[in-house]
């Protein structure tokens, strides 16, 4: 577990972008019951995070479509809403960071670090509107 002050920056760059905090399980469990889409970036305190992903899911929200419902997680620091966000996002891999898109709580686009790492924050934002067009 990180210190709060540590990823307190890194929490509220999404926040402050309009994402919400999800800290429970059940917080989790209710935005994946909310119809429509819902965005599910899972931060982390590593570089490609900092560096692509946040920067790419924020710059993604430009697009012409996007998510209804957009929310974050914090993998090494709210180990219960990370745990249950992952329960959705199965078939893939614990990964973090990773951006996950939702409709109606079923799972229908992931990017996972290996995805993210060595990709542009711009590159990150191309590849979720192209999902949010399809989905959204």
């Amino acid at each position: 577990m990180y210190p709060e002050e540590l990823v307190k920056p890194m929490r509220d760059e999404l926040i402050n972008a309009g994402f919400e905090a999800l800290y429970t399980s059940e917080d989790v469990d209710k935005a994946l019951a909310k119809e429509g889409t819902t965005l599910v970036m899972v931060n982390s305190v590593c570089g490609c995070a900092a560096g692509t992903a946040r920067p790419g899911a924020i710059a993604s929200l430009g697009a012409d479509k996007f998510p209804t419902n957009l929310t974050t997680v914090f993998a090494g620091v709210e180990k219960e809403s990370t745990q249950k966000a992952r329960e959705y996002m199965i078939p893939f891999p614990p990964s973090s960071p990773a951006i996950a898109l939702f409709k109606d709580g079923n799972l229908v686009h992931m990017l996972e670090r290996h995805h993210i790492e060595g990709r542009s924050a711009q590159m990150i934002a191309q590849n979720l509107a192209a999902a949010y067009d399809e989905h959204c």
